[in-house]
C-alpha cells in the first residue's frame, strides 16, 4: 500500500491572474486567501491554508503537484524509494516549506518531467470556509481531487507511480476505442484512497502545453455544480465539455478551459472505491451521457475522465 494519502495541492504559473481569479473565485466559488507572494492567487477549499496556488509569470505551466503523506516516516520512505529508482530527490528548505505552509517536503521530477512534491504536516486554517455558492468541497479522506498528466513515456510513467510510489491501478480507457489498431495506447487511472482516481496518465506530448491536462474538484451537490456552470457561461469562459456523467468514477461534471490552455473539471457524486472488492476495468466510453467535447481540442477526446 502506498504511503501517499491524497493530492494535497497544486501550484501553477499563469500570465493572467485576474482571469484566473474570475474563474476560480467568482464562478467556481473557491475562497481567496493570502500567501507569501502578494501578487499570487491563493485558493482555499477546506481547512488547508490553500489547495490551489496560481502565481504570476511569463508562461503558463505547472510548478508543483503536491502529494500528501502521513508523517516524517512516510516522507522518508517515499524519498528512499524514489532515490532507489534512480531519480534525484531534493529536500525543500525552510523558506520553501513556509511558502507552501507545510512542515517538510521533498521534490523530484517524474519520468514525464512533471515537478512532483511530497509533503507532510499541512498548516490548517480553522476559520469558517467561505465558499461562494454555499458548497462544500469533497476533500476529507480523498484529497484535493485528481490530476491528469500528459507523458511521452507512458509505460515508464505508469510504472513509476505504481511500482515506486505505490499508486493502485484503477482501470483504463483505450485511446481510439476497443478495436483501435496497434500500437495500443491507454489512459491509465490510479488511486491512493477511496476516490476512484487521484491521478491519470495520458500518452500525449507536452508541446507548448502547461504540463497538465486537467484538475478535478468535487463539491457536495448537483445544485452547486449547476450554479457554477451558470456563472462560467455568463462570464464568457469556454466550456471544453458540457455537463455529463462519467462511466468510471460516476462523476457528474463539466469542464471549463482555464487561462493557459488546460481544464478544470467541476463535479459531484463521485463514487467511493471499496478496495476489498474492486478490480481494475477498461471502460469503452468516457460517459453515460453528456460530456460533449465537440468544441474542444482533439486531445480532450481521450483525456477526459
Amino acid at each position: 500500500m502506498t504511503d501517499i494519502r491524497g493530492l494535497g495541492y497544486l501550484k501553477v504559473q499563469s500570465q493572467d491572474i485576474p482571469r484566473w481569479r474570475e474563474l476560480t473565485v467568482d464562478c467556481l466559488a473557491m475562497q481567496e486567501t493570502t500567501g507569501s507572494d502578494p501578487d499570487g492567487l491563493y485558493l482555499r477549499m477546506d481547512e488547508r491554508a490553500a489547495r490551489l496556488v496560481v502565481v504570476p509569470g511569463d508562461s503558463d505551466r505547472v510548478l508543483a503537484v503536491g502529494w500528501e503523506v502521513r508523517d516524517q516516516f512516510a516522507l522518508a520512505s517515499v524519498g528512499r524509494a524514489v532515490e532507489a529508482a534512480g531519480y534525484g530527490v531534493k529536500m525543500l528548505d525552510q523558506d520553501e516549506c513556509d511558502e507552501r505552509r507545510i512542515e517538510a517536503g521533498i521534490r523530484f521530477d517524474d519520468p514525464a518531467g512533471t515537478p512532483v512534491e511530497v509533503f507532510f504536516g499541512p498548516v490548517l486554517d480553522h476559520s469558517p470556509v467561505l465558499t461562494g455558492h454555499g458548497q462544500q468541497f469533497i476533500t476529507d479522506g480523498q484529497g484535493m481531487g485528481h490530476v491528469v498528466l500528459p507523458t511521452t513515456r507512458p509505460d515508464e510513467t505508469v510504472a513509476f507511480y505504481t511500482e515506486v510510489l505505490g499508486f493502485l491501478p484503477r482501470g483504463a480507457i483505450r485511446i481510439g476505442g476497443p478495436t483501435s489498431p496497434p500500437p495500443v495506447r491507454r489512459v491509465r487511472f490510479m488511486g491512493v484512497n477511496r476516490r476512484h482516481h487521484s491521478l491519470a496518465v495520458c500518452p500525449a506530448p507536452h508541446g507548448e502545453a502547461p504540463g497538465l491536462v486537467h484538475l478535478m474538484m468535487e463539491v457536495d451537490s448537483l445544485d452547486a455544480v449547476g450554479r457554477a456552470l451558470d456563472k462560467v457561461n455568463k462570464a464568457g469562459f469556454t466550456l471544453s465539455s458540457t455537463l455529463g456523467r462519467h462511466t468510471n468514477d460516476k462523476m457528474v461534471s463539466f469542464y471549463v478551459r482555464a487561462p493557459g490552455g488546460w481544464d478544470l473539471e467541476y463535479g459531484c457524486e463521485g463514487m467511493l472505491v471499496d478496495e476489498e472488492h474492486y478490480t481494475a476495468e477498461e471502460i469503452t466510453a468516457d460517459s453515460y451521457w453528456g460530456h460533449d467535447w465537440s468544441g474542444s481540442e482533439p486531445l480532450a477526446a481521450f483525456t477526459t475522465p
